[in-house]
């Protein structure tokens, strides 16, 4: 059974810094990452990450995010810098097993105030 459990959300002033972590646990992991979704809009990838380490950004966050992963520990982090209140959304991870299931986070705000 595939548990996911996230940690790092919270509050932070525009400009500030944030991380989150995913820890899965109950099969082998191929691609992780991180989608986030804003009141109103559409739920959209942030960053993802392949178990080789080959990574995927959107637009928005490219030079201000980073993704990265821990196999042994089967846990996916996402360094969020110079945060901008556009940046506030429920992010949620995914991660796809390795038989090319996926599966969702329950969600942590992330709030970012000017």
């Amino acid at each position: 059974q595939v548990q996911l459990v996230e940690s790092g959300g919270g509050l932070v002033q525009a400009g500030g810094s944030l991380r989150l972590s995913c820890a899965a646990s109950g099969s082998r992991f191929n691609d992780m990452g991180w989608f986030r979704q804003a009141p109103g809009k559409q739920r959209e990838l942030v960053a993802a990450i392949s178990r080789s380490g080959t990574t995927n950004y959107a637009d928005s966050v490219k030079g201000r995010f980073t993704i990265s992963r821990d196999n042994a520990k089967n846990t996916v982090y996402l360094q969020m810098n110079s945060l901008k209140p556009e940046d506030t959304a429920v992010y949620y991870c995914n991660v796809e097993t390795w038989i090319a299931r996926q599966y969702w986070g329950q969600g942590t705000q992330v709030t970012v105030s000017s």
